[in-house]
């Protein structure tokens, strides 16, 4: 089973779950979300699905976000910004540019993730706080702002 069809097969349990279901509109929100595979804006996701109703999409964007399926970052400029839950896309970071705004997601090597988790475990140990997950924007230029 591909990655696409599993993550598809994992939404309509989840959505099943919540008492809701998985409506054409929202299987191409969450296609579309795939296929450009970053965190995106409304307008971008429209531009990548024409044929979605902004008022249907950001509805339905809703409900995923709600359901744990989609989820809304606001990084550096303030724009809303969704994409495939980590629980479904996979443990991630975001390199974000500061020149353009442009929001790429990059994985880290397990080893890096497990010296990051070590590192939060015992800061937040010291504080007497229980750590539940991390989320690390690494903020930059990308290439073409750069140039």
């Amino acid at each position: 089973m591909s990655r696409d069809t599993e993550i598809h097969r994992l939404i309509r349990v989840r959505l099943a779950e919540a008492g809701q279901i998985y409506t054409g509109n929202r299987r191409e929100l969450v296609d579309a979300l795939i296929a450009v595979g970053r965190p995106v804006t409304l307008p971008e996701l429209l531009d990548q699905s024409p044929r979605l109703a902004q008022s249907s999409a950001y509805r339905n964007l809703a409900v995923l976000a709600e359901i744990g399926i989609v989820r809304r970052l606001t990084i550096g400029d303030d724009h809303i910004r969704f994409e495939i839950h980590e629980d479904l896309a996979g443990h991630h970071h975001h390199l974000v540019c500061d020149g353009c705004g442009t929001v790429v997601d990059v994985m880290l090597p397990e080893d890096v993730e497990r010296d990051m988790d070590s590192g939060f475990d015992a800061a937040a140990t010291a504080a007497g706080f229980s750590v539940t997950g991390h989320n690390v924007d690494i903020h930059g230029l990308c290439a073409e702002c750069v140039a």
